[in-house]
């Protein structure tokens, strides 16, 4: 009841005018966070709190971003135990790839384990951004193997994304059974290797005979946490024993296609292309990319922006977008631009930002509304300002908007999240780990956005560019379109720039590679 009242005071909150002169959301607000996050962090098993456990996605991207700007050691234990952690535990599906909901206990062994899309989203971008940003391996195994499961188990053959696969399964006996396609018992294994594979398959796996969850086995790494890696032969034992999994009873499918979720999918799997260098990758996100704007945003007219998608549906795109569906369309297709170079998915994510300006805002008190103004009329309007399992539709708001203003020079993109910030400044200094999204998209603003721009052809800088994690940076390359980023540049360059002001444009690597430096160091006043 305590959690009900401090959501319903928070929304309330929301609702109300900001100061005259309001205060932005600064290093102060962040520095709270991360204290916070000390108190609550589980040492010995990582994540934060008792069981059961949740992801914290937000907020362990929030700290990867400050420890990259000021290295801490106990900020990167934090970040190293808790994501070797999860993806050790069984919560990680270690055959299949991509995470179950939460783990019921303390030592992410035991998951709740539906498999939601907003998670893998979630997870594989954190472990993307940390893998690239601290040169981890495993974590980008983790961030690749969970994209693949989404293409692989997830994707409908035109390109959305479905929402989930369920927890439950038919077992031998016709009865539907938690986890059932998941667990193992020894003999299940050793009957579906090779005999040279049982030995490091039994170990690898730590399958055992008395089991580690009623008398069947989770396949995890618990003991072994962090070590990830997989040799030759256990690879072999993996995809032996993934294939015999694939024989059971599935558990059944949720193939609803939700616009929040794909545009979160969406921005993971653009970025991830071109950070990993994966062509297919880009494809599937390009091919998503024509499915929500086809499907679900025909002619972009006020009422015709739409929440779900389903085959059978009649009409298959039903219910009226939400602010976080626009929000997640904005953030996942300014993304798309940025890794296909192609100037349409821009001009796409400008005409539903400003449908979210125009059909959502508060143009009273700031923030955007849960629902449109020509929806239904309601007693109160509710705002999404907690980033919760997923972020909030203000975080994401406010993050998008940013990223959007640097893209095009549009400031007025840049004013709207401000107001956003200056919202939520009260709640979110009172409730930090709440706001992980919010405080990230503040990091973003406080920091300052470098754009960059390639001109002509010069695949050499783009691949320079997309060879790191740069969460500052906006970047535009390809296809020129109307925008400052674009306006008096030479072709086959490099520029390097802050608020449009640009330093002197680079030729080559080295040049190009000084300037990102300078400009990423400084900070504005």
């Amino acid at each position: 009841m305590e959690s009900l009242s401090r959501t319903s005071r928070i929304t309330s909150n929301a609702n109300n005018k900001v100061d005259a002169e309001p205060e932005s959301i600064g290093p102060q607000h962040l520095n709270a966070a991360v204290e916070q996050m000390h108190q609550s962090f589980d040492a010995e098993w990582g994540g934060f709190g008792s069981a059961p456990k949740f992801p914290s996605t937000m907020n362990l991207d929030l700290l990867l971003r400050i420890y990259l700007d000021n290295p801490n050691p106990e900020l990167l234990l934090i970040l190293t135990t808790s994501l070797d952690a999860m993806a050790s535990g069984g919560m990680y599906d270690h055959l299949g790839g991509g995470f179950a909901r939460y783990s019921v206990d303390a030592q992410w062994l035991v998951p709740h384990f539906e498999k939601m899309l907003y998670d893998q989203a979630l997870l594989a971008r954190v472990y993307l951004h940390a893998g690239v940003a601290l040169n981890q391996p495993r974590w980008l195994q983790i961030a690749s193997e969970t994209i693949d499961y989404v293409l692989r188990d997830l994707c409908h053959p035109d390109g959305g994304f479905f929402c989930a696969q369920d927890a439950d399964s038919v077992d031998e006996q016709g009865h539907s059974v938690e986890g059932h396609f998941y667990v193992w018992s020894k003999q299940q294994v050793l009957d579906a290797l090779p005999k040279d594979l049982h030995e490091v398959a039994l170990e690898w796996y730590e399958v055992t005979e008395a089991g580690n969850f009623d008398g069947a086995n989770i396949l995890s790494r618990l003991h072994h946490r962090g070590d990830l890696l997989r040799s030759p032969q256990v690879e072999r034992a993996r995809e032996l024993l993934l294939q015999t999994r694939n024989t059971r009873s599935w558990p059944g499918l949720d193939d609803k296609v939700l616009t929040e979720w794909n545009g979160m999918m969406l921005a993971t799997l653009a970025e991830a292309a071109a950070l990993l260098k994966r062509p297919d990758w880009l494809a599937a996100a390009v091919k998503n990319g024509e499915f929500l704007i086809n499907q679900l945003c025909a002619e972009f007219g006020s009422t015709t922006i739409k929440r779900s998608w389903h085959q059978d549906g009649d009409p298959q795109a039903q219910h009226a977008a939400l602010a976080v569906d626009l929000a997640q369309l904005v953030d996942g297709l300014t993304r798309l631009a940025e890794a296909t170079g192609q100037a349409s998915w821009i001009t796409h994510a400008k005409t539903i930002a400003d449908k979210l300006l125009s059909n959502y805002w508060d143009t009273e008190n700031g923030g955007v509304f849960t629902t449109p103004h020509d929806g239904e009329q309601l007693i109160v309007r509710q705002k999404d300002v907690m980033d919760n399992a997923t972020p909030s539709a203000n975080s994401t708001a406010a993050f998008a908007l940013y990223r959007l203003a640097g893209l095009t020079g549009e400031e007025r993109f840049a004013h709207h999240a401000d107001q956003i910030s200056q919202l939520l400044i009260n709640i979110a200094a009172s409730a930090p780990t709440a706001f992980g999204n919010l405080l990230s998209a503040a990091h973003l603003r406080h920091r300052g956005v470098v754009e960059i721009v390639i001109t002509g052809n010069r695949p050499d800088l783009v691949t320079q560019l997309h060879s790191q994690w740069l969460p500052t940076v906006v970047s535009a390359w390809g296809e020129r379109y109307d925008s400052p980023i674009w306006h008096d540049r030479k072709d086959d360059l490099a520029y390097v720039c802050r608020q449009y002001a640009c330093m002197a444009p680079a030729h080559d690597a080295k040049t190009f590679d000084q300037a990102l430096r300078i400009a990423l160091q400084s900070t504005p006043g």
